[in-house]
């Protein structure tokens, strides 16, 4: 049966592979190469399928989209979602320009409000923090509690974090069983996740006052380390 991922990615599980069990008493014997084939030709056969594997992994790992998040110096992408808390229902509104039909209306940065997170807003007031959380992920929980206990520290700072689809009631029962404070929006169908390339959790995007990105953590960030970034935030580019 397949898992439903953090993302709502597919997981597609294995079955374990059958394989004969070595002689009792002894080791298993050595592979051997196929009849016909010299030892040479058959050794070279398997460093040729290793090297495709590892080069394949690489690629993968290095070239997938979303892999690193949003890179120092791009412009924060401007969303405007609901608050996980409000009654305001919808998917967030990713418009650059009047008119674009999914992705919005109106322009994001044009819609604001008492039960919205706008990320126009947000860099409009100073540097930003944008945690984002995945659904039963206790890795990202732990990070927005950690930002939850520095922000008092940085008030200069917009703290804030969007749950990323997944369950809008158990996102709710989280929010109120850790005790957050800091505005966290429902991303109901993922758009903002994909805008702000995430791939992995935790993810933290860090932005300059004005809506320049200064980087990406893409794993728990805390104490001095995530102090000391939020110093350069406040500081400038």
């Amino acid at each position: 049966m397949s898992e439903q991922g953090p993302f709502g990615v597919r997981e597609r599980g294995e079955e374990p592979s059958r394989r004969a069990a070595p002689p009792t008493g002894g080791r298993a014997p050595h592979p051997q190469p196929p009849a016909g084939r010299s030892t040479v030709t058959w050794i070279v056969g398997v460093v040729v399928v290793l090297a495709i594997a590892y080069i394949t992994l690489n690629t993968i790992r290095t070239e997938a989209p979303g892999s690193r998040g949003l890179d120092p110096g791009d412009p924060l992408p401007p969303f405007a979602a609901p608050l996980a808390l409000s009654g305001l229902d919808g998917d967030a509104n990713l418009a650059t320009k009047p008119g674009q039909g999914q992705q919005g209306d109106r322009p994001a940065c044009e819609v604001r409000g008492a039960d919205v997170l706008n990320s126009c807003q947000l860099a409009e007031k100073g540097p930003v923090a944008i945690a984002f959380v995945a659904a039963r992920s206790e890795a990202c929980d732990r990070q927005v509690d950690v930002l939850e206990r520095v922000r008092p520290d940085y008030p200069d700072i917009s703290f804030a974090a969007v749950g990323i689809r997944g369950d809008r009631e158990d996102l709710r029962r989280t929010i109120r069983r850790r005790g957050w404070t800091l505005p966290v929006a429902w991303d109901r169908d993922g758009g903002v996740a994909n805008a702000y390339a995430v791939a992995i959790c935790p993810t933290v995007t860090f932005a300059y006052k004005g809506g320049r990105v200064q980087g990406t953590s893409l794993s728990t960030i805390d104490g001095a380390a995530l102090r000391a970034r939020l110093d350069q935030l406040r500081k400038g580019p």
